[in-house]
């Protein structure tokens, strides 16, 4: 039991330290798909 309590925890800290590594590739839609013909999204 005290194994599985800790895979717990550990998958919730993986899960929180994905959302900070992912957030900070993440660009908005204006700058992602910039382009120089000046098209509006």
């Amino acid at each position: 039991m005290q194994s599985f309590i800790a895979a717990c925890v550990v998958a919730v800290i993986i899960a929180i330290g994905a959302v900070y590594v992912l957030d900070a590739y993440q660009e908005p839609a204006e700058m992602a798909y910039a382009s120089s013909t000046s098209v509006r999204l």
